[in-house]
């Protein structure tokens, strides 16, 4: 299948990064209106730069990297392309927010897959929430999944759980990052050097999600950290006066919250 991008943002880059990583690059277009940007993209990917008209006729499965708000104003300048195309494209869908039968009310009927991906795709340790519609059959459903397999994990979900566990999936990197920095901040206060305490934090945060990912419940991992009367505790104890459980617990829901507003 050909691959193409609306979008040469941060996350269809990093999604394009994955994807020319299972595939040859010369089957991955893209697009941007910033076509600086596109080329650039292109460049360091061996992809090929594609104006919009061209993209819409050539590529199989065609990737919405637009803001929600930008919504209709896209559909209205692409809808009569894919309606002249014998066979309809699939669309990947990576608006926050915006359910398939809403993006089907601007484009028309066509195979829609909807997908929230986080940008640890990057890297190949990306978290990708799938939901489709009933036209996208087993077959193309398949192709596209292994295809996108370097990406990292995906997850074919119920669409009314998707914006849900987007909060946590794809708003989660920005969480764990103010997280790493904290913890590194406290290595450097008590004396360690910046890019030490970077590494130290990192690898801790990698290590540990493995262990969980593993099946070690957290909690579990947690009690057998913390020795009686020790240093880990003291620590834990620091956290829970500082309401951490309940901050980050209010975090996912603001961004789910807010989510829905965007949808709307």
């Amino acid at each position: 299948m050909k691959y193409g991008f609306i979008g040469a943002g941060n996350m269809g880059g990093a999604l394009a990064n994955a994807l020319v990583k299972k595939i040859s690059p010369s089957d991955v277009m893209l697009y941007d209106k910033d076509c600086q940007k596109a080329q650039n993209l292109a460049e360091s990917l061996g992809c090929v730069c594609r104006d919009l008209k061209a993209l819409l006729k050539e590529c199989d499965v065609i990737f919405l990297g637009v803001k929600p708000q930008n919504l209709a104003d896209l559909a209205e300048e692409i809808k009569g392309d894919i309606d002249a195309r014998e066979v309809k494209p699939v669309i990947v869908s990576m608006l926050a927010g915006v359910e398939i039968k809403k993006l089907t009310s601007f484009l028309g009927e066509c195979p829609v897959i909807r997908i929230m991906p986080n940008i640890p795709v990057s890297v190949g340790g990306g978290m990708i929430l799938l939901s489709k519609n009933e036209l996208v059959c087993e077959k193309v459903l398949s192709s596209f999944i292994s295809d996108m397999e370097l990406s990292g994990e995906i997850d074919i979900i119920d669409e009314k759980l998707i914006d849900c566990a987007s909060a946590v999936s794809g708003c989660g990197p920005a969480f764990v990052s103010l997280f790493i920095e904290a913890l590194a901040d406290g290595g450097v206060r008590a004396g360690l050097s910046r890019d030490k305490a970077l590494l130290y934090a990192s690898q801790t945060l990698l290590g540990t999600a493995l262990l969980v990912k593993d099946g070690l419940h957290p909690a579990v991992l947690k009690d057998r950290v913390c020795s009686p009367g020790g240093t880990t505790i003291a620590g834990v104890e620091a956290l829970e006066q500082g309401a951490f459980r309940s901050t980050v617990i209010n975090a996912v829901t603001s961004a789910y919250e807010k989510t829905l507003k965007i949808g709307k």
